[in-house]
């Protein structure tokens, strides 16, 4: 027993000796600074001063003799003048004083900064000039106003470097961003009186050549042709210069699909009026497969596969095939587009097919389209032809049977700020159709939708940094729909209406608004109307709008056979919504009057 002991102690002192040893180890020294550094001004003015002073890097050079440190404290007193002066205080008093050290002591010596900045320098008077075309072309003068009234550093404000430089920058930028891609500063002057605390500023740009678009010339180009990209950028060949423009031909090429990479440049080396647009392209694989998992509030997990190919054999057009599995609906479809004509129509064909289990109403739908397509900037419009056939079981209703043809004409406008996470703006979407069921018993039936999405700024808060942000906004929707016929005619229920959910009644569940069947099932109803009335305000931190909003709403939305049966059923709730770079998530919480019940509401993405 007294042998194991031994053996237990012997391995602590063995464990403990390294510790022993480093504890007795003396720790290195920390070699001093030169000298402590103190600024006595106003916070602004401090926090700058100690983040830009030149002194600071001399502060661990600990061989500074008292000459050397003479001359640096010279030499911080004129670079705080520099400093202050970047920001509009030209008459400052400044003192640099040395507080020595005690011979006794190893302490580091002090250098004390005191500013008192007084008044800072205001402008006084602006002169914006011009020369070349701009100077004295009448179609140029709403531009020439424009540069002139978005100048931000006017009479009587402050005075700063970073002010006037970001003045002449956005000066440059209105001047460059149409007709005139060289356009530079020619001469800048700001003229400061220390005496009186004035800056008289003086501005000329010279605008060179104003530049038309030429053509498009292609560099990267190997399977597809010239002509088809061309139809794809619609670049307005002729027409002025304008930056905006460019970027949507570069965008409209991004978006097609055809290309992973898409970069234009304009060439101003020749003929100001037929300049050419040079694109650099490099072209996306023939043939693409994404798979997805997702999970949504409406229906929860899912997964998806979706195959691509862009160019294909003999055909020439490109085909999207298109799985999506989650637990209320099973789909599979296939789409085919051809290349855009000169006047950017398309002819596209589609087939789908699809089994939906919703509120104890199961349908099993297909569908064939086929028509032509055309997608502009803010435009676009479909005309079709389109056959529909489902079979739907209620609860324990019969299976109804039920097919039509149609003939469809759609039209969307879309006028948003930002297409991706829009701010404000309007959206309006149209959809007429018309045909005959078919079966034993063919009748006519007429079928309209309609969509409206509006955001409106209610409002303006104080300045942050330079930049206004917007308080709040109102986001309004309005969703109308109908199926007329007559009252025995078996229109397929994949032609007709249901709502509720993540998009568009909160507080229900996915299509759970609609028809409600002898069993309690809900089927689809010929009439639709459905709103709502939204409330989104950012998330102020420190005086900057941040990237989060809060949000309160109300929606309702009614589904019935009639026009008098529409009752409405009400949500309301509140969200928080965070703008991503891949568009706006909303998280929502929102209690459903009809049913009396809360649920939980979340989406990602923006579309109309």
């Amino acid at each position: 027993m007294r042998r194991f002991g031994k053996q237990v102690w012997a391995w602590c002192w063995l464990l403990l000796l390294p510790g022993l040893l480093w504890a007795q180890t003396p720790a290195p020294k920390v070699a001093p600074f030169a000298f402590d550094l103190h600024v006595v001004a106003p916070d602004k003015i401090r926090d700058l001063l100690l983040k830009h002073l030149e002194l600071q890097r001399y502060r661990s050079l600990t061989d500074l003799d008292d000459t050397e440190l003479a001359r640096l404290m010279q030499a911080a007193e004129r670079n705080t003048h520099d400093l202050l002066a970047t920001q509009g205080y030209f008459a400052a008093q400044v003192a640099v004083e040395l507080t020595p050290t005690p011979l006794s002591t190893s302490a580091p010596r002090d250098i004390t900064i005191t500013v008192a900045p007084g008044e800072p320098v205001r402008v006084q008077t602006v002169q914006v000039e011009f020369t070349g075309p701009i100077a004295d072309t009448p179609a140029d003068a709403s531009l020439r106003e424009t540069i002139r009234s978005d100048w931000p550093l006017g009479p009587n404000t402050p005075f700063t470097q970073d002010a006037w430089d970001d003045a002449k920058t956005q000066a440059l930028r209105n001047l460059t961003v149409q007709r005139f891609p060289t356009g530079e500063i020619s001469n800048s002057l700001a003229d400061i009186d220390p005496d009186t605390q004035t800056a008289q500023l003086s501005l000329t740009l010279a605008s060179g050549p104003a530049y038309r678009f030429g053509p498009l010339e292609m560099r990267g180009l190997q399977r597809y042709s010239a002509e088809l990209v061309s139809r794809l950028a619609q670049l307005p060949t002729g027409a002025d210069y304008s930056q905006a423009q460019m970027l949507q031909t570069q965008q409209r090429l991004a978006d097609s699909g055809y290309f992973d990479s898409v970069f234009l440049t304009l060439d101003t080396s020749g003929d100001p009026q037929a300049a050419p647009v040079v694109a650099q392209l490099r072209e996306a694989k023939l043939q693409k497969l994404v798979l997805g998992v997702g999970f949504s509030t409406d229906s929860g997990p899912r997964l998806s596969a979706e195959h691509t190919h862009h160019q294909l054999p003999w055909l020439q057009w490109r085909a999207i095939s298109k799985l999506s599995l989650d637990k209320d609906t099973q789909t599979l479809g296939t789409e085919l587009t051809a290349p855009p004509d000169a006047s950017n129509w398309r002819w596209v064909t589609s087939a789908q097919v699809q089994h939906q289990n919703l509120s104890d109403t199961i349908t099993n739908s297909q569908r064939l389209r086929a028509g032509r397509t055309q997608g502009n900037d803010h435009i676009d419009r479909n005309v079709y032809l389109q056959y529909d056939h489902a079979l739907t079981t209620s609860g324990t209703d019969p299976t109804v049977a039920s097919s039509a043809i149609s003939a469809n004409y759609a039209w969307t406008r879309r006028d948003f700020d930002d297409i991706r996470t829009p701010t404000q703006g309007y959206g309006v979407a149209v959809e007429l159709g018309g045909g005959f069921t078919l079966g034993g018993d063919r009748q006519p039936y007429t079928r309209a939708l309609t969509r409206w999405l509006g955001y409106f700024p209610l409002g303006k808060l104080l300045p942050g940094d330079g930049l206004f942000m917007r308080a709040g906004r109102l986001a309004l929707r309005a969703e109308a729909g109908a199926v007329v016929a007559k009252a025995d005619a078996n229109v397929p229920s994949t032609q007709q209406f249901l709502t509720g959910g993540d998009t568009t009644v909160r507080g229900y569940g996915y299509q759970e608004i609609g028809v409600a069947g002898s069993s309690g099932s809900v089927t689809a109803g010929r009439y639709l109307a459905s709103g709502s009335f939204e409330w989104q305000r950012p998330i102020v931190i420190n005086g900057k709008a941040s990237a989060w909003e809060t949000a309160l709403f109300v929606d309702a939305g009614a589904v019935a056979n009639t026009v008098k049966a529409l009752e409405a059923k009400v949500g309301v709730g509140a969200g928080v919504r965070w703008r991503s770079p891949v568009g706006p998530v909303q998280l929502d919480i929102a209690y459903g009057v009809a049913t009396r019940k809360a649920r939980l509401h979340m989406s990602v993405g923006f579309s109309f």
